[in-house]
């Protein structure tokens, strides 16, 4: 079991080391227009090969290549993984983060929730009956006691203005329900 575990650890370094080096590959293609093949994947073989690679010759590397992998794999485990965070610290790569197909659903799902459940609010007074706008504006000045009754009367008479911004919904009902008595018509966004 150890022995396991310590396997799984080290393909899970090795493929670690494979992001970095194709993130790295990807980073030089780009600054300097030369298209690289998957740097490490074939090395390796963390990937189960499909049926054309194994019908294909087996590829030829370079003495250079050769010689890294070889030096790598007579690393031990602890090594490799302070070659991989040498090798993301000097490349200046972040870590991506790995999620299985089954975990990515529920995610999303948390996510989406996320983004429905609003907590601030924003009340809007869209108009209010002529015959109580001396009530609404008094009321607005209820609700922002820092303006003043020119500021209030201009506010209201240049509808549909915001009154309140980020609020919770508890307190956003309760500015809508003040301003409604009053002879306002209140949109809570």
């Amino acid at each position: 079991n150890l022995y396991n575990n310590s396997n799984n650890t080290m393909f899970a370094s090795l493929r670690s080391f494979s992001r970095v080096a194709t993130s790295a590959s990807t980073v030089f293609s780009r600054s300097s227009g030369v298209r690289l093949a998957s740097p490490l994947s074939r090395c390796f073989h963390l990937s189960t090969p499909s049926f054309s690679d194994q019908q294909s010759e087996e590829k030829q590397y370079s003495e250079k290549v050769e010689s890294l992998v070889s030096e790598i794999s007579s690393m031990t485990l602890l090594e490799v993984a302070d070659l991989v965070d040498c090798l993301k610290t000097r490349l200046n790569i972040s870590d991506m983060p790995i999620a299985s197909v089954g975990v990515a659903a529920p995610v999303a799902e948390e996510q989406q929730a996320a983004v429905e459940e609003k907590t601030e609010f924003e009340v809007k007074l869209v108009k209010y009956d002529d015959s109580s706008k001396i009530k609404v504006i008094k009321e607005v000045r209820n609700v922002l006691p820092d303006l003043k009754l020119a500021e209030a009367k201009k506010l209201v008479e240049s509808l549909p203005k915001s009154i309140k911004l980020d609020i919770p919904k508890e307190d956003a009902e309760k500015i809508k329900e003040q301003l409604e008595k009053v002879g306002g018509v209140v949109e809570i966004i």
